[in-house]
């Protein structure tokens, strides 16, 4: 209410100064023992997909669309988390948490720039595999590199544009009251709650651009997953039928993870936003699930197994 009576000009230049990520200032105690368990995360994170680069690069029987896929994949997590992760770990070691209003639309804008692209580049896996599994004989002809490139180029470019105009809206809106934002990052949810003024257009938009973004890739995965389970049974050698379910069964519970978290923070009603099951959502999609993602496409894959033994032989 109070923020009612203050001059607009007023309430816009406090915005343009900054923003304060309250993050986990509520639980001081733990702040050395998160900026520990958040720090181990994080090197596992780089390290883990990093061996997954080097390996997919430099393995000649890793040389296939489903590796070449991976390698980008892996690329794309350490960009994904290393928007929000070395921030958070700065934050926990000091008293004054203010990010500027440039800062703050520059890491929501590149963490949904690379939160689209995992969208696409995990569905364009799910492609892949489909490909590989209902269509074996033309595999090769599809697949081909130039196709592949094509693909992944398509996903890593096809969100910038939308998502420059998109942050553009949002940092747009006037901003009247306090400036403390209740997350460990700038994410669309809590920066909204901090705008003043009708947002209900912002949040058409919001559910326009996840439907294409996230939904639609989501339906098209699962769509891929119905046709490659009901061709699994088909395979004429048991070890065929344990191999591709073991590649296919990763691959999904990356999806179900990622895709899992994503939908219900940015789909759950307005109503039933927590701010305490905000930030647990949050963790779990920018950090926990990134953090996963090597361990299941090394430990659950026999061809990178092997490689990863062979390598230090090198």
């Amino acid at each position: 209410m109070g923020s009612r009576g203050q001059n607009p000009l007023q309430c816009n230049h406090t915005t343009l100064v900054d923003f304060i990520l309250l993050g986990f200032s509520d639980i001081p105690d733990l702040q050395g023992l998160l900026f520990g368990v958040f720090l181990i995360i994080y090197m596992i994170i780089l390290m883990g997909n990093s061996l997954i680069i080097i390996i997919t690069k430099m393995e000649p029987s890793l040389q296939t669309p489903m590796y070449f896929f991976l390698g980008n994949f892996s690329s794309l997590e350490i960009c994904y988390v290393s928007v929000t992760v070395p921030r958070l770990l700065v934050d926990l070691c000091r008293q004054a948490r203010n990010i500027s209003f440039l800062a703050c639309a520059a890491q929501m804008y590149f963490f949904l720039v690379f939160g689209a692209t995992e969208c696409l580049l995990l569905t364009a896996m799910a492609y892949d595999r489909y490909v590989a599994i209902c269509h074996p004989l033309l595999y090769p002809l599809l697949m081909n590199r130039r196709l592949c490139v094509q693909l992944a180029a398509g996903c890593w470019g096809s969100g910038i544009p939308v998502h420059i105009g998109f942050t553009y809206l949002i940092f747009s809106l006037h901003f009247c009251g306090s400036n403390q934002l209740n997350h460990f990052f700038c994410d669309i949810p809590p920066v909204l709650k901090l705008a003043c003024g009708d947002t209900f257009m912002i949040e058409m938009i919001i559910y326009v651009v996840a439907i294409l973004v996230v939904i639609i890739p989501f339906m098209l995965i699962l769509g891929s997953y119905v046709r490659i389970i009901e061709t699994i049974p088909k395979l004429p050698s048991a070890t065929g039928r344990a191999k591709t379910f073991s590649t296919c069964s990763s691959h999904l519970m990356v999806v179900a993870l990622f895709f899992g978290s994503g939908l219900i923070t940015y789909f759950r009603p307005k109503s039933s936003h927590s701010i305490g099951m905000g930030k647990f959502l949050s963790l779990f999609y920018t950090i926990i699930t990134p953090m996963f993602n090597p361990m299941v496409y090394c430990l659950r894959n026999k061809d990178v197994m092997v490689a990863l033994r062979k390598f230090p032989l090198k």
